[in-house]
């Protein structure tokens, strides 16, 4: 939809600075908010066809859909694609930011982010917290095994072939908990390590059964069933790649994906 204002928001957890340009009258207006969205809508709406933009970032898609919900065109730019002049980036100011963000706007050189809607961006989150669960578990297991290294404590042992045996299997579990350190601080730190490891792997294994009842959902089946005909893809990776995607009809081809996201 043509607009005639440019609003540039540059938004923080617990404040907003706001820029008004219109292009054709020249005109500029400032104000600055904490993070209230009901009152950025109303100044916004105060001035001629507005629509306003932010940079994408951790603040994420809550603004947007306050600002849209209240009425405000409101989109988010891609910050990957924003070329800020020179001056901008040496003196980096969150008024220059949102005199930038409404100069671009005005400009239409603004790249929008797609908004997922609120299904899509909470799947979004539970994918994200199963690899954060698995770099939890990562991080554990090699606490452990550093702990057990300054105890000189390596598993070594090997099968029938003579081959090492993997780590972290049944048997690798009962040598740790076989391990019994003199000092009683020591052994308390290596029960400390061994639950927090086992505690981890039990919460990886919590998500990772979320996740697969997520997948198996109408929404997002179809997709992930497509998605594991390639080989080497399971259900995990397949949920992930469909959530941020959010729809690939949306997509013109595959080239498109690598800018339009």
């Amino acid at each position: 939809m043509a607009h005639v204002t440019s609003i540039g928001l540059d938004v923080h957890a617990r404040s907003i600075k706001a820029c008004a340009f219109n292009p054709f009258t020249g005109e500029v207006a400032r104000r600055s908010f904490a993070y209230a969205p009901s009152e950025v809508a109303a100044w916004i709406a105060s001035f001629e066809a507005p629509k306003a933009v932010y940079e994408s970032g951790v603040t994420g898609f809550h603004l947007q859909r306050e600002l849209e919900a209240l009425g405000v065109d409101c989109v988010i730019g891609a910050v990957s694609k924003m070329d800020k002049p020179a001056a901008d980036r040496r003196k980096k100011t969150d008024r220059r930011d949102a005199a930038f963000l409404a100069r671009q706007l005005a400009l239409g050189t603004v790249t929008e982010v797609h908004v997922p809607d609120p299904e899509c961006e909470a799947c979004r989150d539970i994918s994200r917290a199963l690899e954060d669960a698995r770099e939890d578990v990562a991080a554990c297991k090699q606490r452990l095994s550093k702990m057990l290294l300054r105890y000189g404590y390596v598993y070594d042992e090997v099968n029938e072939r003579g081959q090492r045996k993997k780590a972290w299997t049944k048997a690798h579990w009962a040598w740790i908990e076989s391990i019994r350190l003199a000092e009683p601080a020591a052994q308390e730190a290596l029960d400390y390590y061994v639950d927090r490891c086992r505690r981890a792997i039990d919460e990886k294994r919590a998500l990772a059964a979320k996740v697969a009842a997520h997948a198996s959902g109408p929404r997002w089946k179809p997709e992930v069933d497509a998605l594991r005909l390639f080989k080497g893809v399971e259900v995990v990776t397949a949920f992930a790649f469909a959530c941020e995607v959010d729809g690939f009809s949306r997509f013109r081809d595959t080239a498109t994906m690598k800018i339009d996201s």
